[in-house]
């Protein structure tokens, strides 16, 4: 059965028109080593992880150029080259500040660019991203001549279809979402089954006509099973309050026969202001469990009483 003949309707991913699964392949742990994630990913099995993915139902893949020090892209590069790519496969990455010194000049911009396009073995992408603009003020990345300009002028000579922000604070990637200049918007950790920071920024960029991709819905692993195996939530010790949710909404999910990593998964995707939700995967294997989750069925009951269970405000990121 080939990809386009599997149950995995596609989107719209907003004013750009281009047409993704509801799933996009998250690769930022597809380094030598990752320490952020706590995972080591060998080599042959990013590589055959892209493989499955092309004969998957999933079309979308991201991929930013500090992941595993430029490794993810390398890796996805090696497996392109190696494949009969379909045309309706989708491969989006981001530009990235300087490693050694953090700055987003415009040199730094367009060497991000030409280190990603030679990794990856591409001549553009459909969709490129500033990353993490919280690591400099919102008037320097605006200024002229400045990152975002940078970002808009690859764009317009051909380097990429459509341009788009990626990062963490809610209010920040807001004030860029309303300069109009973006096609897309990526936002992580930030909308969860424990976390709604985000809640107004998916709305206020689904308005303005944006695509919308959701990441990190496992929050760093602590929602992928329960009982749970950790009290890390965004990469940190996360507060009793959280930890109490987590664990009640797992025993409700168990009730109900509904694993906890499929509601975790279903939170995003089930959400129509949501074009797609990036999930890390790591296997072939993963590849297709991810894609089985979308399938488990979950009562409306079970939806209420997570509503009901969410951890106060005052748990959340709410940045």
């Amino acid at each position: 059965m080939s990809p386009e003949d599997q149950l995995l309707p596609r989107v719209s991913l907003g004013r750009t028109g281009i047409q993704v699964s509801p799933l996009c392949i998250g690769t930022a742990a597809w380094g030598v080593s990752s320490p952020v994630h706590g995972l080591t990913v060998p080599e042959e099995d990013a590589i055959a992880t892209v493989h499955a993915a092309l004969q998957s139902p999933i079309n979308f893949l991201d991929t930013s150029n500090n992941y595993g020090d430029g490794e993810s892209e390398r890796r996805i590069g090696a497996a392109l080259a190696q494949a009969n790519v379909p045309a309706h496969f989708v491969v989006q990455t981001k530009l990235d500040r300087d490693p050694d010194t953090g700055a987003f000049t415009a040199d730094r911009m367009r060497r991000s660019l030409d280190e990603s396009l030679e990794r990856l073995g591409l001549d553009s992408v459909p969709l490129l991203y500033l990353h993490d603009p919280e690591h400099i003020t919102f008037a320097e990345a605006m200024a002229l001549g400045g990152p975002v300009d940078t970002l808009a002028a690859l764009r317009d000579e051909g380097y990429a279809a459509h341009i788009g922000i990626a990062g963490g604070p809610a209010q920040l990637l807001r004030r860029f979402v309303e300069t109009d200049v973006f096609d897309a918007l990526i936002t992580h950790n930030r909308f969860t089954l424990v976390d709604r920071t985000a809640d107004e920024l998916l709305s206020i960029a689904s308005e303005a006509g944006l695509g919308v991709i959701n990441g990190a819905v496992y929050g760093g692993g602590i929602l992928s099973s329960w009982p749970r195996v950790s009290d890390w939530y965004h990469y940190r010790s996360a507060p009793d309050e959280v930890l109490q949710a987590i664990d009640t909404i797992g025993a409700a999910c168990a009730r109900h026969d509904v694993p906890l990593i499929a509601a975790a998964l279903q939170f995003s995707a089930r959400d129509p202001r949501i074009h797609s939700t990036i999930c890390g995967m790591v296997s072939p294997a993963q590849v297709e469990q991810t894609v089985a989750l979308l399938d488990v069925p979950i009562p409306d009951d079970l939806w209420d009483e997570i509503d009901r269970l969410t951890p106060s405000r005052s748990t959340w990121i709410n940045d």
